[in-house]
């Protein structure tokens, strides 16, 4: 039995050896042409990019570089719906043939040429996908012929699925509409898994006819007005239902009329965001964004509705930016008040272009001072006229406050308190602290000199609202998010987190500029702070709320100033409308960086002079303080002064038989004094001690205003008017001051009173070392050269 067995598979094998070698051949040159690598069929043709906000929603969608809307989506991500609706209306044996379906072509023959009927080409989805790739004009024999041959040759390069998929994404939709992808958003604006039944019927016929007729009886409800093509849809329904389980309600809704979106109505949604973005990642088709179009279109009608109400005062242009501190990603961009409008230049992303921001960086040079120990938010800044070697800034209202704290210099925007809190940073200056934030298009630092405290310098809004979000995470530099695949960075350390915080709370405290809505209670703090450029050209508000940091320009592209338009007046009331609007889709979430961070401290303090308190301090308060950091000692500004009761004077000791008591006195330094006089403020200045020896101290030593310090002075060697040759010296002192003693290289050169002006003319050309020393003892000096002119 084996051997009969052996000998007629022996017998079998020679008979039919040949055709055995054959089918091996066909199937190892199958094999082969599927394992030889080859272009995916994704790569044949260019694609559209299509940009979407945080939720999915279509923002924009690209022509592709043939002027086509063409997306490519994976099979699984297309609605199972769709896909069986196409197999039962155009090939239901696609995954039974090897391409080509001779019944079909034979069909189509006899109907086209023998009947004369309506032409019927009997494709494949196979066949047809070749005609798409390979633009064949399948209307001839030979045309049908070289249909077949690259329809073969797909078989054999290309799975089943990958055929389906790029059919899919590359049949005709109507007009310039190819894929199922692009047909889903662009006509019922959803993805193509999320297809409905009636949905999926419509489109699957459309590759077949795709002459799309759409009406629109009112601005956003449009219908399929191609009867021809309803029709056909029926009928596929009424093949759907034989084919697959049907729920009874879906005969219903086939009957009511489908909307559906013309390619005319494609949204164009913050156009400026969207042209950065495509910019910004140009080899990058589809473009998740972190965009919120719902809080977009709130911004941009909080800014149409403000431009156009303050448009009688020449505001006709604004830009916001709203960005999550979470995460840095980017909510919401408006660059201009109308993209359209080309008076104002609409089309410039307002956000993107560097303007001066005025006095809106203020908050960071007073953290680097927390920093640095220079002061804490209640350090006692004066608010007076100061030289800082040749440089003499000015407050914008002209006028000056005299003493007052830090919170309320910086609240306020007072000029020059922060330019000196400026002139005394170092490691890092603020300087150097712009570039560490990566500012990288500053000129040199001798450029600036210290006007950078007031906007010396050019920043885009973008720029300012990642400074902004250092107060709230931590202090630390990051990045803006504009794509949810973005990573999340943590960022370098710029601020400490106490210095950070006491800078936020600081801002918290400034109080809203509109008095009718001040007493709206907010479910979430708000840090503000206003900015001015010089000649009203950029008025500025930037500020965090909630989890949030918002940045509000107004201001015009073609750099034209507007008298009426300052950061309060006008981007301040914008900033809060938006705020104010934002409040119902605004959730107090983890607000933990708006409560003092670990080791930050609060300590008792003279609320006059912003030192601890003496014994004769008559009103205190508290302030943070950084152990170890911030400055603090005793206060010196109130004082005793023993009076004599008869003469109303200073009492000299001894007082043994004297008629003496105690009064308290503030001994300000000589240039509040003199201040709070011009000012005509009641000031009850330390009586003047001639005759005696003063028992108490000096607040601070002299401060030389002139001359100024490393200056070289040209005097004419021969003059008729001996005050041209001259060289003016003043100083301030210490209220308890009377007397001020000059020295030009150790050799006295006469005496003054505070804030006297005394003449000096040297009489030889070099370096001299100018010092003054008070009748307390304590000095200050310069450096200066003198040379003259023949």
């Amino acid at each position: 039995m084996i051997c009969l067995s052996i000998n007629s598979a022996t017998r079998f094998l020679k008979r039919w050896q040949n055709w055995i070698c054959a089918g091996s051949l066909i199937i190892l040159l199958m094999i082969g042409c599927r394992i030889y690598p080859h272009p995916a069929l994704r790569d044949t043709l260019p694609v559209s990019r299509i940009i979407q906000d945080h939720h999915g929603k279509l923002l924009r969608l690209t022509l592709a570089k043939d002027d086509r809307y063409r997306l490519w989506v994976p099979l699984r991500q297309i609605s199972p719906s769709l896909i069986n609706a196409v197999l039962l209306h155009e090939d239901q044996w696609f995954y039974h043939h090897l391409g080509i379906n001779p019944y079909g072509i034979a069909r189509g023959a006899v109907v086209t040429y023998v009947l004369h009927g309506h032409r019927q080409g009997g494709s494949t989805i196979t066949m047809q996908l070749a005609r798409l790739l390979y633009n064949l004009n399948t209307k001839t024999p030979w045309g049908k012929i070289k249909q077949i041959y690259y329809a073969t040759q797909l078989e054999l390069f290309y799975s089943k699925n990958a055929i389906l998929e790029a059919y899919l994404n590359l049949a005709p939709y109507g007009g310039n509409v190819e894929g199922i992808q692009t047909a889903s958003l662009i006509y019922f604006n959803k993805n193509a898994a999320q297809l409905t039944i009636p949905e999926a019927l419509l489109l699957a016929i459309i590759p077949q006819d795709p002459n799309l007729k759409i009406k629109c009886k009112q601005k956003e409800n449009c219908f399929v007005t191609n009867q021809r093509l309803l029709d056909t849809r029926a009928q596929l329904y009424e093949k759907w239902k034989e084919t697959y389980p049907t729920d009874q309600n879906l005969s219903a809704l086939m009957q009511l009329p489908l909307p559906i979106r013309p390619t005319s109505k494609l949204p164009f949604e913050a156009p400026h965001f969207v042209e950065q973005v495509l910019h910004a990642y140009p080899s990058q088709h589809a473009i998740p964004t972190t965009l919120d179009l719902n809080i977009q279109h709130l911004l941009e009608q909080q800014i149409t509705n403000f431009t156009n109400i303050n448009h009688q005062f020449g505001v006709r242009n604004a830009a916001a930016l709203l960005v999550d501190t979470n995460d840095m990603s980017v909510k919401a961009m408006v660059g201009s008040a109308n993209y359209y409008n080309p008076v104002i230049a609409g089309q410039i992303n307002g956000t993107f272009i560097r303007r001066s921001p005025g006095s809106s960086l203020k908050p960071f040079i007073y953290g680097l001072g927390f920093d640095q120990g220079i002061l804490h938010p209640q350090t006692i800044l004066y608010d007076i006229p100061m030289n800082f070697s040749g440089y003499a800034p000015e407050n914008f209202d002209g006028h000056f406050e005299g003493p007052l704290t830090a919170t309320r210099a910086l609240n306020l925007s007072r000029n020059i308190p922060a330019v000196w809190v400026e002139s005394k940073l170092a490691n890092p200056n603020f300087y150097q602290f712009l570039t560490q934030a990566k500012v990288h298009h500053l000129k040199s630092q001798q450029y600036y000199g210290l006007s950078l405290a007031l906007g010396g310098e050019e920043i885009t809004m973008q720029q300012e609202a990642i400074l902004y979000g250092l107060l709230i995470h931590q202090g630390k530099l990051r990045p803006l998010r504009f794509l949810s695949t973005d990573p999340v960075q943590d960022g370098e350390k710029l601020f400490s987190d106490a210095a950070r915080f006491m800078v936020l709370d600081i801002l918290s405290q400034n109080k809203r500029p509109d008095e009718t809505t001040s007493a709206i209670t907010s479910p979430f703090p708000i840090a503000w702070k206003t900015g001015t450029s010089s000649g009203f050209r950029d008025a500025w508000t930037a500020g965090l709320f909630s989890h949030y940091v918002l940045i509000v320009w107004i201001g015009n592209f073609d750099n034209s100033s507007n008298s009426n338009s300052t950061g309060i007046q006008t981007a301040a009331p914008l900033f809060f409308n938006i705020i104010d609007a934002l409040r119902p889709v605004t959730t107090a979430r983890d607000l933990s960086p708006w409560n003092p961070p670990k080791g930050l401290k609060q300590v008792q303090i003279c609320l006059a002079s912003g030192d601890l308190p003496n014994r004769w301090c008559p009103q205190t308060g508290y302030t943070w303080f950084i152990p170890g950091v911030s400055p603090i000692k005793v206060s010196t500004l109130h004082q005793p002064v023993k009076i004599d009761s008869l003469t109303g004077k200073v009492a000299c000791p001894p007082f043994e038989g004297k008629l003496i008591h105690t009064e308290i006195y503030e001994f300000w330094p000589s240039e509040i004094q003199s201040l709070f006089k011009k000012a005509g403020l009641s000031y009850r200045a330390p009586p003047a001690d001639q005759a005696c020896k003063k028992d108490y101290k000096n607040t601070r030593p002299p401060h030389i205003r002139s001359p100024h310090a490393f200056q070289t002075y040209m005097l004419r060697s021969k003059s008729e008017n001996n005050s041209q040759t001259s060289i003016a010296l003043s100083a301030n002192a210490d209220g308890n001051v009377s007397q001020l003693y000059w020295f030009a290289n150790n050799v006295f050169i006469g005496q003054t009173s505070p804030n006297t002006t005394l003449f000096w003319q040297p009489k030889l050309v070099g370096k001299y070392h100018l010092s003054v020393t008070d009748d307390q003892g304590q000095s200050d000096s310069v450096e200066v050269t003198i040379d003259s002119i023949q």
